[in-house]
């Protein structure tokens, strides 16, 4: 009993791993109506600035506000140059552009700082308390607590703001939100600074618990997406619930299910986003959308 409760802390601390950059994902989607497929790269790359920033001496927290503040920065630049040129064409479009910022980041994080692995400093701390043989880290009690925090302020700023609603009204129809007077440009260039900046939060968790290099969002971003999928990628705390689904899914299944080792993995998510789809293509916490024609 004590390995099968062991393995599932283990699983909420890969879950919140996720549901840190489900967060982002649902985010942009809901404020822009676009899957940003280099969600994972922003992350990675604002974790490499974390990292240089503490390396040049800065602490880690006024670290982390700042690279949150340049990483809004670039987001807005991002949505601004390369992403609002294509905003209007069809989706495969908008998709190979993502993809094109994917590697885009993914190179530029390589050239700047190299491949080599590198080891990033945590906001939190290190104590691990053990009750029965069984080990809570209070790094993973803080990571949840961040995560339902910065959940429920996304839910207060779009449910209880008029910029929340204004964000909300621009993804859902862009010219009526133009026709009601609400600047349509900024609200997505806001929606992606937003979601830059909570990627670079999220690099910074992820970071702390892996070792730092240019790839280490390439399974993350995969597991992330299997999080909004199932949580529902209109929910921000469906993409918290969602992600510790997969992760405990994940951990328990390697556990315990010997055959699938950790090659076969993947098919953890891949299989919880193919069994939603099928039963509930909202996702979990997902609400349908009735569009009258």
């Amino acid at each position: 009993m004590n390995y099968f409760i062991q393995q599932l802390l283990n699983g909420v601390g890969s879950g919140a791993i996720y549901a840190s950059l489900g967060l982002a994902l649902v985010l942009i989607y809901r404020t822009t109506n676009i899957a940003n497929f280099a969600q994972g790269e922003m992350a990675t790359f604002s974790a490499f600035l974390t990292w240089q920033l503490t390396d040049w001496g800065v602490p880690i927290f006024p670290a982390l506000l700042l690279t949150v503040l340049l990483s809004m920065m670039i987001g807005a630049v991002v949505y601004a140059l390369i992403v609002r040129p294509v905003q209007y064409k069809d989706e495969m479009t908008i998709i190979i552009v993502t993809l094109g910022l994917f590697l885009a980041f993914n190179s530029a994080t390589g050239a700047v700082w190299g491949f080599l692995q590198k080891s990033s400093p945590t906001p939190f701390s290190k104590v691990v308390w053990t009750f029965s043989n069984i080990r809570i880290a209070a790094e993973l009690v803080s990571f949840i607590a961040v995560l339902m925090g910065v959940s429920a302020g996304l839910f207060l700023l779009f449910q209880k703001t008029r910029l929340g609603t204004a964000l909300r009204a621009s993804a859902s129809n862009a010219q009526s939100a133009q026709l009601s007077g609400i600047p349509y440009t900024k609200m997505m260039i806001l929606g992606w600074a937003m979601a830059a900046g909570l990627g670079a939060i999220s690099g910074a968790l992820v970071a702390s618990r892996l070792t730092l290099d240019p790839n280490m969002m390439g399974d993350v971003v995969i597991y992330a997406f299997a999080a909004a999928v199932v949580g529902g990628m209109n929910s921000y705390v469906g993409s918290v619930v969602g992600g510790l689904i997969v992760g405990i899914a994940q951990s328990l299944s390697t556990s315990f299910l010997f055959f699938l080792g950790s090659d076969l993995q993947m098919v953890v998510p891949l299989a919880l986003i193919v069994g939603v789809l099928l039963i509930k293509p909202e996702g979990l916490f997902g609400k349908v959308v009735a569009i009258r024609v």
